[in-house]
């Protein structure tokens, strides 16, 4: 039987091989330190016998600072006139990994329309906007397909990872 528990709520994490050592690592040897520290809050979908998936989120924003002035104009624009700021509240994907046995199954597509309907139920204390990524280059196209963009103009040619965002209140409107 599959269950999704906070970090806080497992007493020893089942084994957990996504393919990445840093994603494992992190769930093996770093998500308690982040929920102790208020840092990252870490959710694990497993069973009787694995780790199936987790991911974890933490605070961001989406700024006027950070993003390129077109795309600023854009976002800033859903907003009327008198509430524009220099940011806006967001939530950030901190890590997002399905163990090798299980990709394939579109369990990261349910993570994150689970992360999206927990947001808009407004499940967390704080308010949000939006949801961001640091999308592994080769995650970009599987974020692109359930709705994330690009929060950059361009992808430097030797990035890691790509900064991508969801508009909450877009898919309210749908």
């Amino acid at each position: 039987m599959r269950r999704f528990l906070r970090i806080e709520d497992i007493e020893s994490i089942k084994p957990f091989h996504c393919g990445d050592a840093t994603l494992d690592g992190f769930l093996l040897e770093d998500a308690r330190f982040f929920y102790d520290e208020f840092i990252a809050n870490t959710f694990v979908l497993e069973d009787d016998k694995e780790t199936i998936a987790y991911f974890s989120l933490l605070n961001d924003k989406v700024s006027k600072t950070t993003v390129p002035k077109n795309l600023w104009r854009k976002l800033k624009n859903e907003f009327p006139h008198e509430k524009h700021f220099s940011s806006y509240p967001a939530v950030k994907i901190g890590r997002l990994a399905v163990s090798e046995r299980h990709q394939g199954e579109r369990i990261g597509t349910m993570l994150v329309r689970s992360i999206r309907e927990m947001l808009l139920r407004r499940a967390s204390v704080g308010a949000c906007r939006f949801i961001t990524v640091d999308a592994l280059i080769g995650k970009k196209t599987f974020y692109e397909r359930i709705g994330f963009r690009l929060l950059q103009n361009e992808v430097p040619k030797d990035a890691d990872t790509v900064l991508m965002y969801f508009d909450l209140k877009a898919f309210t409107e749908k």
